[in-house]
């Protein structure tokens, strides 16, 4: 009992100690327009001054910003840490069909350091301003051509104010004759569009080519399936996120976000619409014959309503069993006007019409079960059967759903590499976003895997290391959100206590035993003694009574063969006297007469 009270005060001493400190971080808040005395000791400031330096966390690892340079060969690569926009055009075009106050695309681009950098030197492209049109370009050191190495284009994307509705996406433009990237703009071709997009809670990551016809020589566009991955932390955490592309010669592809596989599949299996047309179609002259029957069930045509079939019964009658509530009113209304309500000054009965009171619940019914005509409730009619309908049975004329006929696609072609697409030679941010700062950085175009892991590892990959440093751990963080609300302390105090507490209880809440040395020094048994000889005692009483059961089960044999023995003994007597009367009224056995 001693140690279940001790957890109880220790446990109510900690929350009290909880709310207070909670309180004076309140009263604290309130007090801060109050002047803070500057007569303190000099004692006390260098008590103060050495306690917060042993107390301050050590310093977080720091770690050193380098641009990070391509290992092997690149069609582009772009790290911005030049801090300019050399090499970038800026598009000074006009969508078409668009209001010409919306319609340039006049958005501003800058180079700058990311907001809350734990890397300084580090910077990336910016897109600056919100609710406008963005497009800026840059060439690639040469052509790229699909031919027989895969096609990896990889980027960095932070959304530093989250995002509203837009997109960070990138285009590969294609090489034309007519490529102008002064012009650039939303019609301008592309081979392959690719990256994250948002707009209210739609998240997508775009992965969409634009196939050749090899018949009618246009383009459409082909879309991947949406990845079974949740996308909305990578837009929502305010973090840098590295998104890759890779695309192989046999047609298969990977996206990955943080070097890790999000969606998967093939060009000509998982793109929509089928980057190959069906063998066949529907003929679109094929029509349905007059008397074809798709109807499975049909109403039995021999079926006749029930003389007893009533159509007319209503579904609700009232109830004859009911009875009027006693105290019904039946003369007051439910509701009355307002006594207490006044006319408006400024009515104008030519133009509002002649005033009247609101109506209020009338304060008579409040007492009484109801007010008004009372009427009987309505129940279930049993009698209810409603309109009457024959019975559906199998129709024997069913032919099943009608499809028109198949016929040869005249514009039918199996291209088995849509890997071998457009050449292009540009790369391009073509964007409308409401959302402003959103953070570009580390663009690579490359055929080897390696190159761009190297690449990744030291842009994206130094900066997660950055970030991490600079997170404090697990326990770090419960006691920082602790020291900016105190009332926490009471929460992780019953979290860690109250298990303990629990298992003390259950484990402690036995009936406690003297120990030996509570016993004086006299001839009084221990407790174990005492035990022994109550359990010697209990087995000598069960001995007692099986060895009193034995006897009487003895006894009760011995009567019952004495009694035999003796009705034996009885039985003997009574023979031989017997025979010896026999023996005497024998002829040969009597005595002669004399004479």
């Amino acid at each position: 009992m001693e140690l279940k009270w001790l957890l109880y005060v220790t446990l109510l001493a900690l929350g009290i100690l909880a709310a207070q400190a909670h309180d004076m971080d309140e009263d604290n808040d309130a007090d801060d327009v109050v002047d803070i005395e500057d007569d303190l000791d000099d004692g006390i400031e260098e008590v103060e001054e050495s306690k917060s330096e042993t107390s301050s966390p050590p310093p977080a690892p720091k770690v050193t910003y380098r641009p990070p340079v391509p290992t092997g060969e690149v069609y582009f690569a772009e790290s911005f840490d030049k801090g300019t926009l050399d090499g970038w055009i800026l598009s000074r075009a006009k969508k078409d069909d668009t209001d010409d106050e919306i319609a340039k695309y006049d958005g501003k681009w800058e180079v700058q350091d990311m907001k809350d950098t734990k890397l300084p030197g580090d910077k990336g492209l910016v897109l600056v301003t919100r609710a406008k049109h963005h497009a800026i370009s840059s060439k690639l050191s040469k052509p790229f051509v699909f031919d027989t190495k895969p096609l990896i284009i990889q980027y960095e994307v932070n959304f530093q104010n989250g995002i509203e509705c837009g997109g960070a996406y990138v285009k590969l433009l294609s090489k034309t004759p007519e490529l102008n990237l002064d012009q650039f703009h939303d019609k301008t071709p592309y081979t392959i569009m690719f990256g994250p997009d948002k707009c209210g809670e739609d998240y997508k990551l775009h992965f969409i080519f634009r196939h050749k016809n090899p018949k009618t020589g246009k383009y459409e566009e082909k879309h991947a399936k949406r990845p079974d991955a949740d996308l909305k932390s990578y837009f929502t955490d305010k973090k840098t996120h590295l998104y890759t592309l890779v695309l192989n010669p046999d047609n298969s592809f990977e996206i990955l976000v943080d070097q890790t596989v999000v969606n998967s599949g093939n060009l000509l299996n998982d793109m929509s619409p089928p980057v190959n047309p069906p063998r066949e179609i529907e003929d679109p002259n094929d029509q349905k014959p007059e008397d074809w029957d798709e109807r499975p069930k049909i109403p039995d045509p021999d079926a006749v309503k029930p003389d007893d079939w009533d159509e007319d019964a209503p579904a609700k009658i009232a109830d004859e069993n009911a009875v009027k509530p006693e105290g019904w009113l039946d003369d007051e209304p439910e509701y009355v006007a307002d006594p207490d309500a006044e006319k408006p000054e400024d009515w104008d009965e030519d133009m509002d019409g002649e005033w009247e009171a609101p109506q209020i619940a009338n304060p008579k019914c409040e007492a009484a079960p109801g007010c008004g005509t009372w009427q009987r409730p309505m129940i279930d009619n049993p009698n209810y059967k409603g309109k009457w309908k024959p019975p559906m049975i199998d129709n024997v004329n069913y032919q099943g759903i009608w499809k028109p006929r198949k016929i040869p696609n005249p514009d039918f072609f199996e291209d088995l590499e849509p890997f071998k697409m457009t050449p292009f030679t540009a790369v391009g941010l073509e964007l409308w976003s409401m959302t402003s700062d959103i953070f570009f950085d580390n663009f690579i175009i490359c055929t080897e895997r390696a190159v761009a892991d190297d690449w990744a590892n030291d842009g994206w990959g130094l900066k997660k290391a950055a970030d991490g440093a600079a997170e404090p751990g697990v326990v770090g963080q419960m006691m920082a959100a602790a020291e900016e609300r105190p009332w926490l302390w009471v929460v992780y105090i019953l979290t860690v206590a109250l298990p303990v507490f629990l298992v003390v209880l259950f484990c402690c809440s036995g009936k406690k035993q003297p120990s030996a040395a509570e016993y004086k020094k006299t001839d009084a048994p221990q407790p174990d003694v005492m035990d022994d000889e109550k359990e010697e005692e209990k087995d000598k009483g069960e001995k007692e009574e099986e060895e009193e059961e034995e006897e009487a089960n003895e006894d009760k044999l011995g009567n019952a063969s004495q009694e035999e023995e003796e009705e034996e003994e009885e039985d003997d007597r009574k023979r031989a006297s017997e025979e010896e009367e026999t023996v005497n009224r024998s002829p040969r056995n009597r005595k002669p007469r004399k004479d």
